[in-house]
């Protein structure tokens, strides 16, 4: 190539790049986007935003935020350019448009350590596809045999290690029980087994690295994630393999009864697919569910009316059942927990166990005369409308009654947003809750150290 083609060749290169430029700037000073500030270059605002504070408030970061530009915002967080909502209405808007206005999009560093099979991170036809997987295992019938019998049989396991007296974590407990659960309807492993434990084990350590700065570098959090996530993923492959063997050898439908078994029956995924769907749904069905059995752990304390009438309620139904000659929990039993079920909506409102969702414009967007450009990640913050006082009285009280009311349309498009991305069932997510505070109410009495509080840590429940 001669020097006037490649001085032609670069000058036709700037000339694009100058008309791009200049397209780009028109369109971007002919949009009417929400006022904020970017913040610092490259991290924008993100370290604020992330900032711990009382699990129960919005934080110092959102208050600062709203009161300064309103409940629409625009700031730059994740290394992106964000529009963050605190607008109820905007908040519904971008739950009932996605898959058509609006997507999941979760930072590259979680798609790094999660896989790229993980149903977080997937969107479209293959995310569908995935979900639909899970929730044909997770179907009712399931639930009204397996999954109660083994919610009741953990819970009952969880509070029997209880020493009277002593002290316990709340937390701790909860995610034992819930890992113990997964484990077992996703890979029947039994709880106290040593694989059970070696896995728990490289499980934490892959958690604490998931929600930690991606930084590649030996002795980072990050990075022993990765090398767990590693070892989590030998670990479940050879429990494919064994499955297989025994599929081929001895009964084509052993051990069809956990998830594994029935990915590996009912679907064609490759090897690499079933892995990351595994992963994915073991630790998205533990994160959430134990911060909320911790959170109701909490706030039942302060509320000794609601301890009663959760006691009383649960007492009702053993004394029925005695009268038909009846021991084990069933389905039935669960339709009638009715307070039950308010003190679990008001725990997650309360405790706001999902703080905001990662999602992302697939095209230009205007709303209340702002416009959301294609591209851009959008944060519907939920904890800013389930603190609002103009929608919920007493924002900041645990009151399990108002939802004996008609539950307000915010919180029932947050729980449809949230079933629908993590849980394998619609149901399951407060199934287990009710059955867990349903047991263990009527059977421990229980008061919280001095100085116990509630602090919101960024963590995965941020994710999902």
């Amino acid at each position: 190539m001669s020097a006037i083609e490649l001085l032609l060749l670069l000058s036709s290169a700037i000339l694009a790049f100058i008309f791009i430029w200049n397209s780009r700037k028109k369109k971007r000073m002919s949009l009417k986007l929400p006022p904020g500030n970017v913040g610092w270059p490259l991290l924008g605002e993100t370290i604020g935003y992330l900032k711990p504070h009382a699990a129960t408030s919005v934080g110092e970061f959102m208050e600062h935020h709203i009161s300064r530009f309103g409940k629409i915002y625009r700031s730059n967080l994740f290394g992106e350019r964000t529009i963050v909502s605190a607008d109820a209405g905007l908040n519904r808007f971008i739950l009932q448009n996605e898959g058509r206005l609006f997507e999941c999009s979760y930072p590259r560093s979680i798609g790094g350590i999660l896989g790229k099979w993980s149903m977080l991170v997937l969107v479209g036809d293959m995310h569908r596809d995935m979900r639909m997987i899970s929730l044909n295992f997770m179907s009712n019938t399931r639930l009204r045999t397996h999954m109660l019998r083994d919610v009741e049989w953990h819970t009952l396991q969880v509070l029997g290690s209880w020493i009277p007296n002593s002290t316990i974590s709340a937390q701790e407990e909860a995610k034992k029980f819930t890992f113990n659960l997964m484990a077992k309807h996703i890979m029947s492993m039994d709880p106290g087994e040593v694989e059970t434990e070696q896995l728990k084990r490289e499980y934490i350590t892959f958690m604490k690295g998931v929600v930690s700065a991606p930084l590649n570098f030996p002795g980072t959090a990050y990075r022993k994630a990765l090398q767990s996530r590693s070892i989590i993923l030998r670990f479940i492959e050879q429990k494919m393999e064994e499955r297989l063997h025994k599929m081929s050898d001895e009964d084509k439908n052993v051990e069809e009864d956990d998830l594994l078994g029935w990915v590996l029956k009912q679907s064609d995924l490759s090897t690499e697919q079933i892995l990351d769907l595994i992963l994915s749904l073991l630790f998205a069905g533990h994160e959430t569910s134990s911060v909320a059995i911790a959170l109701s752990i909490y706030f039942l304390e302060g509320c000794p009316k609601a301890v009663e009438q959760l006691r009383e309620e649960h007492l009702e139904i053993v004394r029925i059942k005695k009268e038909k000659g009846e021991s084990d929990m069933n389905w039935e039993d669960y339709k009638q927990m009715d307070f039950t079920q308010c003190v679990i909506n008001e725990t997650l409102r309360l405790g706001n166990v999902v703080r905001f969702v990662h999602r992302k414009a697939l095209r230009d967007v205007r709303y209340k005369g702002y416009d959301i450009p294609c591209g851009w990640k959008v944060l519907p913050v939920f904890t800013a409308v389930h603190l609002d006082p103009l929608l919920y009285d007493d924002p900041q009280q645990f009151n399990p009654w108002r939802w004996q009311k008609k539950m307000h349309w915010s919180f029932e498009l947050v729980e449809k947003s949230r079933k629908k991305q993590r849980d394998e069932s619609g149901h399951v997510y407060g199934f287990v809750l009710s059955l867990f505070v349903g047991v263990m109410v009527p059977s421990v009495k229980y008061s919280f150290l001095p100085s116990q509080t509630t602090i919101y840590l960024p963590g995965l429940h941020d994710i999902v």
